[in-house]
């Protein structure tokens, strides 16, 4: 940086010198500060681009200084409190147990599913063919499932249906009633009594009742 200095005041002094020299005919001495004039200028562009290299790492290196404090102060702020932390771990070990007995529950389900004889199974798959596809009542499909003109499952393979099949045996109750309106022109009251009836579709009296409210 001093040498810059220097070269850049020393510069203009030669140039002037060498002026003053062939000015008084003294080409001699002129020529001599013409080349001290020129060794002072290109001392001054080396020593520029020495500075300006020596410079640049320098910013680069408070730009990176920079980032270092900015990430440490953003690492401070997002710190959690133990209050925080101590919810956070409440929280996961709240869904861990959550998952651990879903887990459980499944292969509880699973083990209970794969212990059910396969004729019980057959019962079960067939109940619930009776329900989606003929609207059938839960006690109708029972008697179907038993009777011997019908599917003759044994009566613990009927039950074990029942008691597991899922189904809305009210809108069954109101599919029944509709076919019944539809296609027999069949009033309120004779549709409500072959819906209850033990030798109709053995409907509970409050299904039948649903589907009476409920048909159009």
């Amino acid at each position: 940086m001093i040498l810059l200095l220097v070269s850049m005041l020393a510069l203009p002094v030669f140039v002037i010198m060498s002026v003053i020299s062939f000015v008084k005919k003294d080409g001699l001495k002129g020529k001599k500060m013409l080349k001290f004039s020129g060794i002072s200028f290109a001392a001054i562009i080396v020593t520029a681009i020495g500075v300006g290299a020596t410079a640049e790492p320098t910013e680069t290196s408070n730009k990176d200084k920079e980032k270092v404090e900015t990430v440490a102060k953003v690492e401070e702020k997002v710190e959690e409190t133990p209050e925080e932390k101590a919810a956070r771990e409440a929280k996961a070990a709240e869904e861990k147990a959550l998952a651990e007995q879903k887990a459980k529950e499944k292969a509880k389900a699973k083990a209970k599913e794969e212990s059910v004889p396969r004729e019980y199974k057959s019962a079960l798959k067939k109940a619930e063919s009776y329900a989606k596809t003929m609207h059938m009542s839960k006690e109708g499909i029972y008697d179907q499932l038993t009777s011997e003109y019908g599917e003759n499952f044994p009566v613990e393979a009927a039950q074990y249906a029942i008691d597991n099949i899922v189904f809305d045996w009210k809108d069954n109750a109101l599919k029944k009633a509709q076919t019944y309106a539809e296609t027999m022109s069949m009033s309120d009251s004779a549709i409500y009594d072959q819906l209850i009836s033990k030798h109709g579709e053995k409907f509970t009296t409050e299904e039948a009742q649903y589907a009476i409210d409920n048909l159009e």
